[in-house]
């Protein structure tokens, strides 16, 4: 009998604390029950409306199982909505997540960069870039500044950001014993907190719509409005202040990241439990150095001008980039036709686990949109507004909203009609109210660990999101108080 099977045979083995984390978890859906049993539906959840979130953010900090907490912190929302139709609607509520338009545009947008990159691997040009880059960065410092520096320049969108930046400069890293951990900060610091602050950004796209439906700026004008807010944005300005100054090392490394780097230095640039693109086969760069850097150039370029073209929509931009790459490939022989598309199929499946997390996000926000979270929160602190203390109280209420949620977008279409009018009822200037929104929509999803940037910097560097957001967090609280403190000065 082999030692597998014996393993089989052996019967399992459950200890207390198996047994305990059990009981909690009957207990905690047994209390949900009782609330949506119990629960007035002519009333409004008031303060139990935040438990889901809550049960998410302690089932996640405690077993670091990211897409497990959000799934459990739906069905939670979903028992104290309506315990005896819950099977139901959590069906119906998948449903309408899965059919959503944002979602639908998330998963492919995901998916086929994912594919793109794969294919970008596969061909040896992401290598053959990597090493044009080992060959001018010195060290550890210029290959985190170079990190730094990507970032500012690709702009365009977060998640093009994210998951190319993340995947060119590993190796320059690893070379250098940076943690994947760090290469993920460095990644996020510069995707949503710098689009925020680039007038033609899909962040910029979308904002300046909201504010044009809210009736703050005619139509048309709406990108001027977000445009006068800009220098205000604290969140974006001061986190590319702080990124700045970890590239460089003028600001230690903190908490988990500080045991991160330790490891890293020991020879362990990868964490525990972390996975990269696998394509089986040794990729080798090209023969020709220059024609390696244009055919990782090339696809980038015309990624970036086709996103461009189609109105800053990047589901279009890989559209065309993946399409020019295999025609560009398969002239030059560079790799077969079956071997692009199984990198395709391979970059997929490894955007399988972000999506789910981005999935598990959203149908949490439905939960907590049936709840009235948002509301809730908003209108219980309303009364305590004042003009001056309304931009700081607002970023930090929104932000926090959007990182219990990890919906930087969404809770914003709820809470613009809210504070917007109370904004201009205490007098506040319109661009500092634009700005401390702006401000916590950058806040919330950057420091949030399964927001859709963190899963996919994590995803593209090497590391789980989870690995990630505790190591970035001590950056993301000096930018929050930073940024509070910035707002209390200007108003």
């Amino acid at each position: 009998m082999t030692t597998q099977t014996k393993a089989l045979d052996a019967p399992l083995k459950i200890t207390n604390q198996h047994l305990w984390v059990s009981l909690a978890v009957i207990a905690t859906f047994v209390a949900f029950i009782t609330i949506g049993l119990n629960h007035n539906p002519d009333n409004s959840y008031g303060w139990m409306s935040l438990l889901p979130t809550a049960l998410v953010l302690v089932f996640a900090l405690t077993t670091h199982r990211t897409v497990e907490a959000l799934f459990s912190g739906a069905i939670a929302g979903v028992l104290m909505l309506n315990p005896t139709e819950a099977v139901e609607q959590i069906v119906g509520i998948s449903m309408d997540v899965m059919m959503d338009e944002t979602i639908a545009w998330i998963i492919l947008v995901c998916g086929l960069m994912g594919g793109l990159i794969a294919v970008l691997e596969k061909g040896g040009s992401i290598l053959s870039f990597s090493n044009l880059l080992v060959t001018k960065v010195k060290s550890r410092r210029q290959s985190m500044l170079m990190t730094f520096v990507l970032g500012i320049v690709i702009f365009i969108d977060d998640y093009l950001n994210a998951i190319a930046i993340s995947s060119s400069m590993k190796k320059v890293t690893d070379g250098y014993q940076i943690s994947r951990e760090k290469l993920a900060y460095l990644v996020d610091s510069t995707a949503a907190p710098i689009c925020i602050i680039v007038p033609i950004s899909t962040w910029a796209i979308f904002f300046s719509s909201l504010l044009e439906a809210n009736g703050v700026a005619e139509t048309g004008k709406g990108i001027h409005t977000y445009i006068e807010a800009i220098p205000y944005m604290a969140y974006g300005w001061v986190t590319l202040i702080i990124v700045l100054l970890v590239a460089m090392e003028k600001l230690p490394d903190l908490g988990a990241m500080k045991t991160a780097e330790q490891r890293a230095r020991g020879g362990q640039v990868r964490p525990d439990n972390a996975t990269d693109i696998d394509l089986g086969d040794k990729v080798e760069a090209h023969s020709n150095s220059t024609m390696g850097l244009i055919n990782f150039l090339a696809p980038m370029v015309v990624l970036v001008a086709a996103s461009w073209y189609f109105g800053i929509d990047l589901l279009a931009g890989v559209f065309v980039a993946l399409i020019f790459t295999f025609c560009f490939y398969g002239v030059q022989r560079l790799i077969p036709m079956n071997a692009m598309f199984e990198a395709v199929y391979d970059g997929i499946k490894v955007m399988l686990l972000p999506l789910a997390t981005v999935i598990g996000g959203f149908m949490l926000k439905n939960v907590n949109d049936s709840l009235g979270v948002t509301q809730y929160v908003i209108e219980t602190v309303s009364p305590y507004l004042s003009a001056q203390y309304f931009p700081a109280i607002i970023f930090l209420i929104t932000g926090g909203l959007v990182f219990a949620t990890a919906s930087s977008w969404g809770v914003f279409a709820v809470a613009m009609p809210i504070v917007l009018p109370l904004g201009a009822q205490l007098g506040v200037p319109l661009h500092l109210t634009v700005a401390a929104l702006l401000s916590a929509s950058a806040a919330g999803s950057h420091s949030c660990f399964f927001s859709d940037s963190t899963v996919l910097s994590a995803q593209g560097s090497g590391c789980t999101a989870m690995q990630h957001a505790t190591t970035q967090f001590p950056y993301a609280l000096i930018g929050i108080v930073a940024t509070a403190l910035f707002f209390l000065a200007v108003a």
